[in-house]
């Protein structure tokens, strides 16, 4: 399949390709792997790159990526790449800066999409979670349309092409469509979707206003420890995925991820094995019947894995 196929245009006329690569990884996993990952999904086809400040590796994946531009495996424009707006510099005057210091560590001139990581704001700092003396998280009070206004001068200086955002429920995503003067709507809101929480209402919600819907966490869970809950249940071992996966010769994980794509939503595969980096690329490779989309629709249980989602 052409390459080119595997895109969608987004609301401001740029393009993202359907299926992404995920570069989150817990504070153990030494961060060499995310250079030597993010070179894999490259060199196995991987175009989209989705990567945030909070992950703490930008250095890392955008050596990355130079290091595929320069071997001649890719040019700049065939990559898509996505950072994130941290919590702690939602202010106005804190955002060109914040994006500022990931282009200094990704050393790139621009990124293709910049959003906002969550639609709250916590005491500008260098912590990631500032805490109060009984270890309470500190908040901050900032008024998110003034937060996108900001975003959208970034756009406009070019320092991304998109900007969009993630974890905003409807109400949130509707504060910044009405906002008086609003110059770009969000061309995206990145949220955890997946079997188990299919988000069917937001996804009718955002593509009624041209918004993509993006799938984070949609294998499940990296069950990372003090994150998630180690009881909760492991998607890619549900009966019913596990009999279609034998029924399509596929993974449960390719199915898993060829439902998302068939309902329209960018899916985002995270994954530091080269093995499996490889086989989530066979995800083009076939299609799921209209039956048993509905059959994968009637798993959705509203359960989430990330306990600070909205």
């Amino acid at each position: 399949m052409d390459p080119k196929g595997w895109r969608v245009e987004l609301n401001d006329g740029h393009f993202i390709p359907v299926l992404g690569f995920g570069t989150a990884a817990s504070e153990e996993v030494p961060k060499s792997k995310a250079l030597e990952a993010t070179k894999s999904a490259i060199g196995a086809g991987f175009r989209h790159i989705d990567c945030a400040h909070l992950y703490n590796n930008e250095k890392e994946v955008g050596l990355a990526i130079r290091s595929k531009i320069e071997d001649g495996t890719v040019k700049r424009k065939d990559i898509f790449y996505t950072s994130k707006l941290w919590v702690t510099s939602l202010r106005p005057e804190m955002v060109r800066p914040a994006l500022e210091k990931s282009l200094k560590n990704l050393q790139l001139d621009y990124v293709d999409l910049y959003i906002i990581h969550f639609p709250m704001a916590l005491k500008p700092g260098e912590e990631f979670f500032p805490v109060d003396e009984h270890g309470k998280v500190i908040a901050d009070t900032v008024d998110l349309c003034a937060t996108w206004e900001a975003m959208e001068k970034c756009k406009d200086a070019g320092l991304t092409k998109s900007i969009g955002v993630s974890n905003f429920n409807r109400r949130q995503l509707e504060k910044i469509l009405n906002k008086p003067g609003l110059k770009y709507k969000p061309v995206c809101n990145q949220v955890e979707c997946h079997l188990y929480l299919n988000q069917s209402k937001l996804l009718d919600f955002c593509k009624s206003k041209d918004i993509v819907l993006v799938a984070y966490s949609a294998l499940g869970s990296q069950r990372i420890k003090g994150w998630i809950d180690q009881s909760s249940p492991v998607l890619l071992d549900d009966p019913v995925l596990c009999a279609m996966a034998k029924k399509y010769k596929q993974t449960p994980a390719l199915i898993a991820l060829r439902y998302q794509l068939q309902r329209g939503v960018v899916v985002l595969a995270k994954s530091y094995n080269e093995k499996r980096i490889k086989e989530n690329m066979q995800v083009f490779e076939f299609q799921l019947s209209s039956e048993d989309m509905k059959v994968l629709d009637g798993l959705n249980r509203n359960f989430r894995y990330a306990p600070f989602e909205r």
